[in-house]
């Protein structure tokens, strides 16, 4: 029996997907907070008669978790529990047309970069004053900086160009002024995200000027981490790793997506780059910041990798031992590139070939690990889990990288740094003892 009735309006975003999503979700929370609305995001209590789902489209796996989530909130506004459904985000702006006829009973369907349209709907007013400023669903100790939009890159995989459209850069002084805003309300980590950070500027400047930017950004006062995700090798501006080597509160780490050790693969994959100058660019960066962290992601089964192929980026693997690496099997993406080439790769051969990228890489990150101990790092705390406090250092980003766990028995301040010295080590996980 429905029970829907008069109620005031409660509005719970849910965000799937990756941090570029978190930051959109964390910009629509912040109009509406500003618009005097009662807003949670990722409500437990399913209380919210309204709820905006941000989806992601990127691959199979982030398709069917939007899709099942959709499913799950328009089965409880039939049931009478909600009485609005929206969705927004990647999917939505990729399959709206589908998805308005497979799901009618969405209320409405917003693309990636219609937020006004999407407050008009929820008759909130777009404040400009408000740009710049943003409500962290994040502790409150780091924040996403969302650097640009899009993506000119042709890599033959990937869909984010049909969701998202071409690069734009935000310009540095709304990216400092948003910092500025952080640093006052407490972040003390600044994690810089787009498709493609290395792209920065160009479309502005017609020069890469991430390195200037970072600069800028090292300026704020209060930031003590400045921490660089989604590099892409072809074109790297060497200038950063100078910024990087020589700005103490920017992280010696960089996240930058290989995708593959074959040459003859990233030629199919449309990368723009070789293996040999692959191999070079990683080599340089290590020359120029000794003690950096590298992260990186694979793809394994795209059309056309043979067990030569597949070969050569173990081989690659093995090798160059990245601190951190994901392995993730090839999704069949429509109007792609690689949508033209026959998905040739069983199921099975992508998943075995995934497993044993992993396995060689949980290996060495074990060896890295062990490394570690006896040594002394300074460890920002992001929250306190069974009798455990757990942070990280300035080589590892939240949630898919190293923690570091202090017993509970050693009292540290949630998002404030501490000294802690290493004294056990594993695979993905270090344990040690606050050195006061």
């Amino acid at each position: 029996m429905k029970t829907k009735g008069l109620r005031s309006n409660k509005i719970n975003i849910v965000t799937l997907g990756c941090s570029k999503n978190l930051v959109d979700s964390e910009v629509l929370y912040t109009q509406l907070k500003g618009n005097g609305y009662n807003v949670s995001h990722e409500s437990k209590k399913d209380d919210a008669n309204i709820v905006v789902i941000n989806t992601c489209g990127f691959i199979d796996n982030a398709k069917e978790e939007s899709i099942n989530t959709i499913l799950r909130y328009v089965d409880a506004k039939d049931a009478g529990v909600v009485d609005k459904v929206y969705v927004t985000g990647c999917l939505s702006h990729r399959y709206k047309d589908e998805l308005e006829v497979e799901i009618p009973t969405v209320d409405a369907w917003f693309g990636t970069n219609e937020l006004p349209r999407l407050l008009k709907t929820l008759k909130a007013d777009y404040k400009h004053e408000l740009v710049g400023e943003r409500l962290l669903t994040t502790p409150a100790h780091y924040a996403y900086l969302k650097i640009a939009e899009g993506c000119d890159r042709p890599c033959s995989f990937c869909a984010i160009p049909l969701m998202r459209g071409h690069h734009v850069s935000r310009p540095a002084e709304e990216l400092v002024k948003e910092a500025h805003s952080l640093a006052r309300r407490g972040t003390k980590e600044l994690i810089l995200i787009a498709q493609d950070l290395t792209y920065y500027g160009l479309d502005l400047e017609r020069k890469r000027t991430l390195a200037d930017l970072i600069n800028r950004l090292a300026d704020v006062a209060g930031i003590d981490w400045i921490r660089l995700q989604y590099a892409y090798p072809s074109g790297f501006p060497m200038d950063v790793l100078d910024v990087m080597r020589e700005r103490s509160n920017v992280c010696k780490y960089l996240d930058m997506p290989l995708q593959t050790g074959s040459t003859e693969l990233l030629k199919l994959m449309r990368r723009g780059i070789t293996r040999e100058k692959t191999e070079a660019l990683i080599y340089s960066i290590r020359e120029k910041v000794p003690d950096i962290a590298l992260r990186t992601t694979l793809i394994v089964g795209h059309p056309g990798e043979t067990e030569s192929m597949f070969d050569e980026t173990y081989d690659f693997v093995e090798r160059m031992r990245f601190d951190r690496l994901g392995a993730f099997t090839y999704s069949h993406e429509d109007n792609t590139h690689s949508y033209t080439m026959p998905d040739d790769i069983p199921t099975d051969i992508k998943q075995e070939r995934a497993d044993a990228i992993m396995e060689l890489q949980q290996g060495i990150s074990s060896e890295l690990n062990q490394e570690k101990l006896g040594k002394t790092y300074k460890v920002l705390f992001d929250r306190k889990e069974g009798g455990f406090f757990i942070g990280r250092t300035e080589f590892d980003s939240p949630e898919v990288d190293n923690e570091v766990l202090v017993p509970a028995s050693q009292y540290v301040r949630l998002g404030d740094f501490a000294n802690v010295r290493i004294t056990e080590a594993h695979e993905f996980d270090l344990y040690g003892e606050v050195v006061l």
